[in-house]
């Protein structure tokens, strides 16, 4: 009985094994995903960027060292969407009840986007400083530069001195 059960089997698990085989398109197999490489790296002035190779795009924020330091924010200067950066240049401000702090471009690129949200609700950085509160996107112009940004273990080292 049981060696009949494989035989029945034996055809849907094949057919199963084929249909999960990528199509071979001459001498290249077509993969059915594409590898995407998502980069963090950190400034000593405490933004952040998220880099993804796919789009060539990082989204900038602050770490959440930099909102704990600032405290309540209350006020977010934006950059302007369409505009060139260098790495460094000054791209917005953040006020809190604290202080007062620029915002640097930690690579340089054209600002893609910008969080609107933020303008509204400017406490985004503090409650959520690496998800709802990203503060604009930039087109990368020059992948290599990330070298010259800190990993996340140099930057926890940077923030313990």
């Amino acid at each position: 009985m049981f060696s009949a059960f494989r035989q029945v089997s034996r055809p849907a698990t094949f057919a199963v094994r084929a249909a999960r085989r990528p199509a071979v398109v001459g001498a290249f197999r077509a993969t059915p995903f594409v590898r995407t490489l998502i980069t963090k790296r950190y400034t000593e002035d405490h933004e952040a960027i998220v880099f993804d190779d796919s789009t060539m795009t990082g989204t900038v924020y602050i770490t959440d060292y930099a909102q704990s330091s600032l405290g309540d924010v209350v006020f977010v200067e934006l950059p302007v969407e369409g505009t060139n950066v260098l790495m460094g240049d000054q791209i917005g401000a953040v006020e809190s009840v604290k202080a007062a702090s620029d915002i640097y471009a930690p690579l340089s690129g054209k600002i893609e986007e910008v969080n609107h949200e933020l303008s509204d609700q400017p406490g985004l950085l503090n409650k959520s400083p690496e998800d709802k509160g990203w503060l604009c996107k930039i087109k990368v112009k020059d992948v290599a530069e990330m070298e010259n940004l800190l990993t996340e273990d140099a930057y926890k080292q940077h923030c313990e001195h």
